[in-house]
């Protein structure tokens, strides 16, 4: 089944979202007691297209995946994908290695993942980013697969509220690799949090690069660190942006040479991982990073199946159970207002108490 519209997909996988939410988020994944592994036990896992180098989404799998199968005593298969067509037969060559559990990381992996798991019930399956409701019935199609989700939206609003109170010339701005819900989540929270900054200081912050009401920006097509990523963040300083949010992958990469070439002084935002920590080359124009544990949602899945415990409820990772969050400052903390860090925590607190609504189609 080929994937439909993005609106329709929101719609569909809204209704899935309330499902999962209903059922219970949980706490964030815990570290389990190592133990003895069985020795046929075999964890393996299927890239999106960015690869296991991506320094973001894709490598935080890959090094959960990687501690899981240490401390099991095992070794773990890997495989990546070069494009959106490798997906079925990469996931099948893991099947055909008899691989115990797969994970597939990454929302477009959703219909390979379900067609695998359908066809193989003895397999377990972890899906990174998709609750793999292919049919859109409010239901994950199979009872083999875990979901590991992620509300960013939230963490997104955060970084947002924070853009807005650090600019200097009163614009920010964003864009992404495709227009998918979990490249737009983060988006789309970036400027409900703008947005609500506006709102209590009487500002007038503008974002470009998206459209709340169109539900709709800029992207790349894809998630490759090219001149199409580097163009549209060009694009994005010669509108006057000061501080840009780049969503997929390795395009940061590019928007950082624009930023670097520009010589101008402009903050960059990360996504997925603390890319201060992951991508040291870049580490002067990070403001932040909008956080997903990845690594620790993997981590916990594959060392549960390797004891035999699989579980194959659904992770919604929130702030509440730390599954989203921010990253520090770094070398910005200097930048950053005392009273806007603090700001910073209120607001945390108040979205966890449900006192302020982020809106997504991860929101119950």
């Amino acid at each position: 089944m080929k994937k439909t519209t993005t609106k329709a997909l929101i719609s569909g996988l809204a209704i899935t979202a309330t499902a999962v939410l209903l059922a219970g988020c949980g706490s964030a994944p815990e570290d389990s007691s190592t133990g003895a592994a069985a020795s046929d036990y075999l964890p393996c896992m299927v890239s999106d297209s960015g690869g296991f180098d991506d320094k973001s989404f894709n490598q935080l799998g890959y090094e959960g995946l990687q501690q899981a199968a240490e401390e099991l005593g095992v070794e773990a298969k890997t495989v990546e994908s070069q494009s959106e067509t490798d997906f079925e037969s990469n996931v099948q060559s893991l099947v055909d290695q008899n691989c115990s559990t797969i994970i597939t990381v990454g929302f477009l992996l959703a219909d390979a993942a379900s067609a695998s798991a359908k066809a193989n019930t003895d397999i377990e399956y972890v899906s990174i980013d998709d609750v793999v409701d292919t049919d859109f019935d409010g239901e994950t199609d199979a009872p083999n697969i875990k979901p590991i989700i992620f509300d960013t939206a939230q963490a997104a609003f955060l970084a947002g509220y924070l853009s807005a109170g650090v600019t200097t010339t009163g614009v920010v701005g964003t864009f992404g690799g495709m227009n998918i819900p979990t490249v737009t989540i983060f988006m789309d929270g970036f400027a409900q949090g703008v947005d609500y900054y506006n709102q209590e200081n009487g500002a007038d912050v503008a974002v470009i690069g998206w459209d709340s009401e169109a539900q709709d920006g800029s992207f790349t097509a894809g998630f490759e660190a090219n001149d199409t990523a580097r163009q549209i963040a060009q694009g994005l300083i010669d509108q006057n942006a000061d501080i840009i949010l780049p969503v997929g992958g390795p395009i940061y990469q590019s928007a950082a040479s624009a930023i670097e070439d520009s010589g101008k002084d402009i903050a960059l935002i990360g996504v997925d991982a603390d890319v201060f920590e992951t991508d040291p080359s870049v580490a002067p124009l990070l403001l932040t990073s909008i956080l997903k544990g990845i690594d620790v949602g993997v981590y916990d899945a594959v060392l549960a199946a390797g004891k035999d415990d699989f579980d194959a409820s659904p992770f919604v990772g929130t702030l509440a159970n730390e599954g989203v969050g921010l990253a520090d400052f770094h070398d910005w903390a200097d930048k950053v207002p005392a009273d806007l860090s603090a700001k910073l925590d209120e607001l945390k607190q108040a979205i966890i108490d449900g006192d302020i609504t982020v809106t997504s189609y991860l929101a119950e």
